[in-house]
């Protein structure tokens, strides 16, 4: 008898917001991008002029990962005139850091059991978390 795929034709509501949270997640998987959101969380908004001289890439490069970011959520822009100004949106790195959170918290509690008395071998995190995190839909 052959099992049935996990993987239906219909997703569910958390599956969408996994996806969400995956793309946020490969957004940051690269040091330039980690880089420039560090900086642009030193200022209001900042213009890619600032960012190609902070990371000394060509600006059609730097726009490139601008790009990833934006399409992400993770950064926010604005056009002014003939220049683009950017920003860190903070609610959606929020929302970020609180789903993977969840998660390590989620997966300690599974490797770590409930009879660990609460300590985990994974370093700042709680034993014992029994319900999975789930992604969230706005992200």
């Amino acid at each position: 008898m052959k099992e049935k795929s996990s993987q239906s034709g219909g997703r569910s509501h958390s599956d969408n917001g996994d996806e969400a949270v995956a793309r946020k997640l490969a957004a940051l998987a690269h040091p330039v991008r980690l880089r420039l959101l560090r900086h642009m969380a030193t200022t209001k908004t900042c213009c890619v002029k600032d960012m190609v001289a902070e990371v000394g890439m060509a600006q059609s490069t730097v726009s490139q990962h601008l790009k990833m970011l934006v399409d992400a959520g993770l950064v926010g822009y604005r056009s002014e005139r003939q220049r683009s100004c950017y920003h860190v949106n903070a609610d959606a790195l929020d929302e970020l850091v609180n789903v993977v959170g969840q998660t390590l918290d989620y997966c300690c509690g599974k490797v770590c059991g409930s009879d660990s008395g609460g300590s985990c071998e994974i370093e700042g995190r709680q034993a014992g978390a029994t319900t999975p995190p789930s992604g969230s839909k706005d992200m």
